[in-house]
């Protein structure tokens, strides 16, 4: 098994990319960002990702489904939803669409590299 889990960013405000990316890979984790949901979805066709993390609300494609398309691809994939506009109905909604977790913007990064260790943490144990 490879040691350095690959994630993927989409969120179509590059801040949020922006400081995702050095606070993931600081972990160890091989990241790739993008603000753009079709480049995204063109992604995930080509690559596999152990993690995906993804806004709800964008232009073009949103991220329910973004969501469904990365399960329906590489079910093995843990989704972690990011957005500014959390609902217990976007939550439940995403929960029953297979995500690993949910979190309400604006986060901490620590908030988000707890939840992404959390996944990959399940991710290792399912391969041992």
């Amino acid at each position: 098994m490879k040691d350095q889990l690959k994630i993927l960013v989409l969120d179509d405000e590059p801040i949020v990319c922006k400081r995702l990316k050095p606070a993931l890979e600081k972990l160890g984790y091989e990241v790739d960002t993008f603000i753009q949901s079709v480049e995204a979805m063109h992604q995930i066709h080509q690559t596999s990702y152990d993690i995906v993390i993804t806004d709800l609300k964008m232009k073009e494609i949103d991220g329910m489904r973004f969501l469904e398309e990365v399960k329906k691809q590489h079910p093995q994939t843990e989704v972690i939803v990011i957005t500014g506009f959390a609902t217990m109905e976007t939550a439940k909604q995403s929960f029953r669409k297979g995500v690993f977790d949910f979190i309400a913007k604006p986060f901490k990064l620590s908030e988000i590299q707890e939840v992404v260790n959390r996944a990959a943490a399940k991710i290792k144990g399912a391969a041992a």
